[in-house]
């Protein structure tokens, strides 16, 4: 059993903390990935449970074991670093085995681990090779293979994928993901790049000035962000933030943005809306909600139509990305590739208003949340 309960861990340099209090419960087998902003205290949250870094408060439990002050090498897990900490004068065979062999494995043992890991990196051909002579993707198959032969019950990964262009981070993602579904172990996953969190995770941990601010599956942060900071870093392109204000309408309420009436389609929650009548909030779009007719999908009153001047279009292949201006607010839109605006041009957009984000415009706490 490898679950980790971090209970109001705390880590402090002198009069400076860095990590606030932090509770988290990762499950046995979990793929969690730790994601934020540099500075955020991720890193440094990782290398508390590798041992590396001491906790000044708190407590730390690798299953039911408090290992605060457990040394690292007898905690039972591998850890893969960003610059991959291969030792250069070793060829690979002997990089993988090293921690079998300061461990006094029998070398039969420390044979077939080496060689049933390489074959399952892909690795096999490049046993007799010096890192130098590796590729940054075969060096990183190489730091895996070095943890995976241990056969630890928990795995940290520290940014592992940020020296490798965005072609080789594809594949690794991929490689890394179906890596955890045949290990069955514990992945614990540092990075600051929100794609490799949502398309690897089974949990992100979404943290900011070290403390966390929301924790959930991919989809559930994406759908329900907790406040403008995750919903702003969650999500690429980013949100549209617009400051609007909330108005009654009959029996239903809409958000004004200048000459735009945005209907606030809310359901139940309409009683959380009451207490801002008259004043602004922030009213959150994704970038797929604009839309360049009417979607035949969504009805016409969960609609509005919304009028901006496009700074830049940037055809992505599939999709193009408006880069637009509206009332003084950047924004952005994900069109078809058959969109021809172009840049200097007043664009018509109809807006979906489906699963509207509402924010508090003091807090930045979510109001729907």
């Amino acid at each position: 059993m490898s679950g980790i309960s971090l209970r109001k861990l705390r880590k402090t340099y002198g009069a400076l903390t860095v990590v606030h209090d932090i509770d988290l419960e990762i499950a046995d087998k979990e793929f969690i990935i730790l994601v934020g902003p540099s500075g955020c205290g991720k890193s440094t949250t990782l290398r508390m449970i590798a041992g590396l870094e001491e906790v000044s408060a708190g407590e730390l439990y690798i299953g039911d074991e408090l290992v605060n002050d457990v040394p690292s090498k007898e905690r039972d897990i591998a850890m893969v670093f960003q610059n991959y900490a291969l030792y250069p004068h070793m060829t690979v065979y002997k990089n993988m085995a090293f921690g079998l062999q300061l461990r006094k494995a029998p070398e039969a043992e420390i044979e077939q681990k080496v060689r049933e890991t390489a074959k399952i990196l892909d690795i096999e051909h490049l046993l007799n090779r010096k890192p130098k002579a590796l590729s940054g993707g075969q060096r990183q198959r190489v730091a895996l293979g070095r943890a995976m032969v241990r056969n630890p019950e928990v795995f940290l990964l520290d940014e592992p994928l940020s020296n490798l262009d965005a072609k080789l981070r594809g594949s690794m993602r991929t490689a890394i993901t179906k890596l955890h579904r045949q290990l069955d172990s514990t992945f614990i996953y540092v990075t600051h790049d929100q794609v490799e969190a949502m398309t690897m995770a089974d949990r992100i941990v979404v943290m900011k000035d070290g403390h966390i601010q929301q924790v959930d599956t991919p989809q559930m942060l994406y759908d329900n962000p907790v406040n403008m900071f995750v919903a702003g870093f969650i999500g690429a392109p980013q949100m549209n933030m617009m400051t609007v204000t909330v108005e009654r309408d009959g029996d239903n309420w809409v958000g004004r943005f200048h000459e735009t009436a945005f209907p606030l389609i809310v359901g139940d929650k309409a009683d959380r809306l009451a207490p801002y009548e008259g004043k602004e909030i922030i009213l959150g779009l994704r970038p797929e909600n604009f839309h360049e007719s009417q979607p035949y999908d969504i009805a016409p009153e969960l609609t509005c139509p919304f009028t901006a001047l496009v700074d830049l279009a940037e055809p992505m292949g599939a999709e193009i990305h408006l880069n637009m201006t509206a009332h003084g607010h950047d924004m952005i839109a994900r069109v078809s590739p058959r969109c021809t605006a172009k840049d200097g041009e007043t664009i018509d957009l109809i807006a979906d208003l489906v699963n509207p984000h509402l924010f508090d415009k003091e807090t930045e706490q979510s109001i729907l949340f």
